[in-house]
């Protein structure tokens, strides 16, 4: 196994920013499935032109659209090519992102050396349990894998609303990644504090190359980053009609007045956001179907919602079920 990208006196500078939660817990175990897929015509409301496969497992489907102006914010591409994968259940979706995630670790250690993933907290943990299983628990060189949020609550990392606990408990507890490579904010500072302190984390990591520098947008280019989407349609703390979606020149900033409690919370900004090789967009159950519709489904709307507003310089892939999926 590789060691680390960061060499020691980095680190020490970075003690403040990285401290974590080190106990036991019980992995989770459930069974692995598989599913064949078969190709055939199917017409639906996605905008663009649509290729499909549909199997006994999922739907798939590849769009060309236009990258779009919203709520202030300019993309940096003309087009964006757009995955959208739908899932007869949530336990099939798993099998389907441990692969995808395992597959973009391979590809990224081997031309890299190493692979930046940025987690986001809601029930995304529990989809990526997969991963923990043969053969990607056995295969997956986890040293070499660098792990930050891509939002935070700005609470104690052991208190019951932190995304870095439930990413331990639920992930990061069960694989050897290196301690020294789990970024999780400082929760000894202020909100604004924190904000600040975790920008400068990236930035130390851009500066050792642990993470590239878009050269499209200047802002740090994470590898893969797997969000999660609320029932409103809001994606890490950016939510609908707030002033900081608009945000486009902080790499990571601080919200007080979150409409979803806890209310200091701090997040990554669009520009870095959208600055990601690949996005995975993992959204489950029919409370989010009506966010899944607007955002991918014909019927247009001058009043964008955060997710309408994801449009990464690479891959954007959605991991939907098919109750997420069930008005599209």
């Amino acid at each position: 196994m590789a060691s680390s990208s960061l060499s020691s006196s980095t680190l020490r500078t970075l003690s403040t920013t990285v401290r974590r939660l080190r106990k036991p817990y019980t992995p989770l175990i459930s069974t692995q499935l598989s599913f064949n897929l078969r190709t055939l015509s199917y017409s639906t409301g996605l905008r663009g032109a649509i290729s499909v496969v549909v199997g006994t497992d999922s739907k798939r489907f590849d769009c060309r659209t236009k990258a779009s102006s919203a709520a202030g914010m300019t993309t940096t591409a003309n087009t964006e090519k757009k995955q959208v994968e739908v899932f007869d259940s949530e336990e099939d979706l798993a099998v389907s992102l441990a692969k995808y995630t395992a597959d973009l670790s391979e590809k990224f250690c081997k031309e890299r050396g190493s692979f930046s993933v940025v987690l986001s907290g809601g029930s995304l943990i529990k989809s990526l349990r997969k991963i923990l299983e043969p053969p990607y628990i056995d295969s997956i060189e986890w040293s070499k894998w660098h792990v930050l949020w891509v939002d935070e609550r700005v609470v104690p990392k052991d208190h019951v609303d932190s995304n870095y606990k439930l990413a331990y408990d639920g992930f990061l507890c069960q694989v050897p990644i290196l301690p020294g490579n789990v970024y999780a904010i400082n929760d000894a500072l202020s909100c604004e504090g924190a904000a600040d302190d975790y920008e400068t984390c990236l930035k130390h990591l851009v500066g050792m190359k642990v993470v590239e520098t878009s050269s499209v947008t200047g802002f740090p280019k994470f590898d893969l980053m797997l969000l999660g989407m609320g029932p409103d349609g809001h994606v890490a703390s950016l939510f609908p009609g707030h002033p900081l979606v608009k945000e486009n020149e902080k790499w990571v900033t601080c919200i007080k007045d979150s409409p979803k409690p806890p209310p200091e919370r701090i997040t990554f900004t669009f520009p870095v956001i959208n600055s990601s090789a690949y996005i995975a967009l993992v959204v489950c159950g029919a409370g989010k179907a009506n966010a899944v519709e607007k955002a991918l489904g014909k019927t247009q709307s001058s009043d964008v919602l955060p997710v309408q507003m994801v449009s990464p310089e690479g891959e954007l892939k959605w991991f939907l079920d098919k109750d997420a999926a069930s008005k599209l």
